[in-house]
């Protein structure tokens, strides 16, 4: 029988000899901070290989920006997705040649378009006749590939609306891009981070089969499709595992270009990072706000601008683990700042032991991506969320 302070099985979301060492490491450290196992990210990387052996890797640096994990994965042979100047002066720090960056950010200066270039970085991004008179000014000859929109539906972060296009506007794109001086390379997507509908694949391929064939019509050879990120963690919400979308997506790509599949490549970051995370918090407070209230509000000392904005509007449900045995209640769990906004659980309610107090630790699990990123700089004083690695 599973343990009383549970509200999951342990084992879903880590080995529990690799959680005590978690707990013994941050046991001398302050709160929050977020402690990453490498072992796991290297194990994540290599399983997503072995799934898309085609595939090139182009790691999303946002989803967790730290040196260790950065050169892991360089050292693994990823190559990356990145979004702007400081992020690409980061991978040229530790050793990573422009000839393993993508710059996938839509929006951006021209001032950076010809950083990039100038350090060697020849794949572009873009969705838009600016972004793309720029890359040809500032970039000449490069190779650039064109986003198209999705409705991100299915996923817990949708990132639809803000980037990419519709079809006629990317198709009016690629043939402008050849009169630039471009070489139109291909095209991408995302259907959301956290996608649980393996579908949604099948629908944006779709397009990108329409594109490539309407390329061709007038003498244009696409090469490659990103199919982005939305590969999934394991939080509370179940999602299929790694294998089935991967297996899915090969069969979307078989029947919409049979022996000839193109390029492919993937910019995994949620799903090799988040996983490797865990983040330490404390109870700072537990109060009623009246005489009659049902639930008590538990106060972290981590909350939506500590690391945890993906918890607005209750999108990312993240493990939550109280080191607490004892009869359990219902809470509302919110951060510590003097913001209203920063409540994390509201209407989904988690289970506590009525045992924690004020200075009990909590463990959020799967936290290993977009928490320390998403970090504010010291609003009302407390300090961007701080990052360790878990000894081996």
């Amino acid at each position: 029988m599973e343990p009383e302070q549970y509200s999951f099985p342990l084992e879903r979301y880590m080995d529990p000899t690799v959680f005590e060492r978690v707990k013994a490491f941050v046991a001398v450290k302050e709160t929050p901070c977020l402690v990453m196992d490498l072992e796991v990210v290297e194990r994540k990387y290599r399983e997503l290989v072995a799934q898309l052996p085609f595939a090139k890797i182009y790691y999303a640096i946002k989803a967790n920006p730290m040196d260790e994990v950065v050169k892991l994965l360089y050292d693994l042979g990823s190559n990356y997705d990145v979004a702007s100047a400081p992020e690409l002066n980061q991978l040229l720090r530790i050793g990573v040649p422009g000839s393993r960056v993508s710059f996938g950010n839509t929006i951006k200066k021209a001032r950076d378009i010809r950083y990039f270039h100038e350090k060697g970085v020849r794949l572009f991004a873009t969705d838009s006749e600016e972004d793309l008179k720029n890359i040809a000014e500032n970039a000449p000859g490069a190779q650039v590939y064109f986003r198209i929109i999705t409705e991100g539906t299915g996923s817990d972060w949708p990132l639809s609306r803000k980037f990419g296009a519709h079809s006629e506007v990317i198709f009016a794109l690629i043939k402008q891009a050849k009169e630039l001086g471009l070489e139109p390379y291909g095209l991408s997507f995302h259907v959301g981070s956290q996608q649980r509908d393996v579908g949604q694949w099948d629908d944006a391929l779709a397009r990108c089969t329409y594109l490539f064939e309407s390329a061709e019509l007038v003498g244009i050879n696409l090469k490659m499709i990103n199919l982005g990120g939305g590969f999934p963690a394991r939080y509370l919400e179940a999602t299929p595992p790694l294998e089935v979308y991967t297996a899915e997506i090969k069969r979307f790509l078989a029947e919409d270009f049979g022996d000839e599949i193109p390029e492919i490549y993937v910019e995994p970051g949620r799903s090799l990072a988040a996983d490797a995370g865990v983040l330490a918090a404390e109870v700072v407070l537990a109060a009623k706000k009246s005489k009659n209230s049902l639930f008590r509000w538990v106060y972290l000392d981590v909350g939506l601008f500590g690391g945890l904005i993906e918890t607005l509007g209750e999108a990312i449900k993240y493990p939550i683990y109280f080191d607490k045995t004892g009869e359990t209640e219902e809470v509302i769990l919110s951060g510590p700042t003097c913001d209203s906004m920063d409540i994390l659980y509201e209407n989904y309610k988690y289970r506590m032991p009525s045992s924690v107090a004020p200075g009990d630790r909590v463990y959020l699990f799967s936290t290993g991506a977009y928490t320390q990123s998403y970090s504010s700089v010291y609003f009302n004083g407390f300090p961007p969320l701080a990052t360790y690695v878990l000894p081996r």
